[in-house]
């Protein structure tokens, strides 16, 4: 079982409580990449926006920044949103973390649930389906790392062209990003790519289904089993109560800015703690509440990977640093130990 964190870089408060630079932001998520690191987390993640609230825009260059400051923990984006950006440029961007962490680096592709790119980089909305379909056949061909013969619609073609930088080991690992759609999940499987699940809201046990439809999907299209991981928000603190206290404000500073633009209302105290309940999608409390949660839903799923969205709002950077310590020291413990006194294949099945 892998445990991993991601964040988006949610612009919060200094100790003064006027909000911080992003350049600040972006050191703040470089130490806590250095900390995930030392306290053996799998993986560590950053997603790409083109807003205010967010301070990264470009992971793979915070990302290069942290793979010569770590030593062991595996680098991606949380997403990289390809519908807006070009593979090739993708590819050797990740390309060159990968040969600066050593071969630690992966890709996590996806739409992303925020526009702002497409008007940005001058693309035309309406083709937000076709996009991300063409481009993710034309990344799919540089994986191959051999001359590139493509053509599609969208882009100029390519014919007989080498991409470099080439990884050290071959290929680049890359998953797909599922808010749980079917059709995303056929996507996933049709490339053979391993699946990361999106659970922000409602119960991470009703996507199931889901994971069990990528794995009849594998088999339908030829390909070998792949990894499943899914990610969630949360926070850990030494108690339930402290957990929720220091997480609630900051969540819901964020599910209030967000919903102003998407018509949602705010989030009440009493939503908010039935989605730290044993059921629901906020991974919020105490090491070991937070980790009979994550063994309850890694086990609903068949997951071999979580990662823990553990930046939200205002939330500040020592609180995320002590959970993250708590995280990669307290939580992994429990784990291991609820794991280990599973029936044999039991968080498999």
């Amino acid at each position: 079982m892998e445990l991993g964190l991601n964040t988006f870089g949610d612009i919060y408060p200094g100790p003064d409580g006027r909000m911080l630079s992003a350049a600040q932001v972006i050191r703040n998520v470089v130490a806590e990449a250095e900390l995930a690191d030392r306290v053996g987390l799998d993986f560590f993640g950053i997603g790409e926006h083109h807003r205010e609230d967010f301070a990264v825009s470009s992971p793979e260059t915070v990302l290069a920044g942290i793979a010569t400051r770590t030593e062991r923990i595996r680098l991606g984006s949380a997403v990289t949103v390809l519908s807006s950006d070009d593979p090739v440029r993708v590819y050797q961007r990740f390309a060159t973390v990968d040969a600066l962490s050593s071969g630690r680096a992966e890709v996590i592709l996806g739409r992303g649930s925020f526009t702002e790119s497409f008007p940005l980089f001058g693309l035309p909305l309406s083709q937000y389906e076709e996009l991300f379909e063409e481009k993710l056949a034309l990344f799919d061909v540089l994986r191959a790392e051999g001359p590139v013969h493509w053509e599609g619609r969208l882009r100029a073609p390519i014919q007989g062209l080498q991409v470099h930088p080439r990884t050290e080991s071959g290929s680049l690992p890359a998953w797909i990003a599922v808010g749980g759609s079917p059709e995303s999940v056929v996507r996933a499987a049709r490339y053979g790519l391993p699946v990361i699940f999106a659970i922000i809201g409602g119960r991470p046990a009703a996507f199931r289904p889901f994971a069990d439809y990528y794995r009849r999907a594998l088999e339908h299209f030829g390909k070998g089993p792949q990894p499943v991981a899914f990610h969630s928000p949360g926070h850990v603190a030494e108690t339930d109560e402290q957990a929720r206290e220091e997480f609630f404000p900051a969540q819901a500073y964020t599910h209030g800015r967000i919903g102003r633009e998407r018509g949602w209302g705010p989030l009440t105290r009493g939503e908010f703690d039935a989605m730290c309940g044993p059921e629901g999608a906020y991974f919020v409390g105490s090491p070991e509440t937070v980790a009979r949660k994550i063994v309850a839903s890694t086990t609903a799923l068949g997951a071999s990977r979580f990662d823990l969205k553990y930046a939200a709002g205002t939330l500040e950077h020592a609180r995320m640093t002590r959970s993250i310590e708590l995280y990669g020291t307290e939580v992994r413990r429990y784990v291991e130990d609820m794991l280990a006194d599973l029936p044999e294949g039991a968080a498999t099945a």
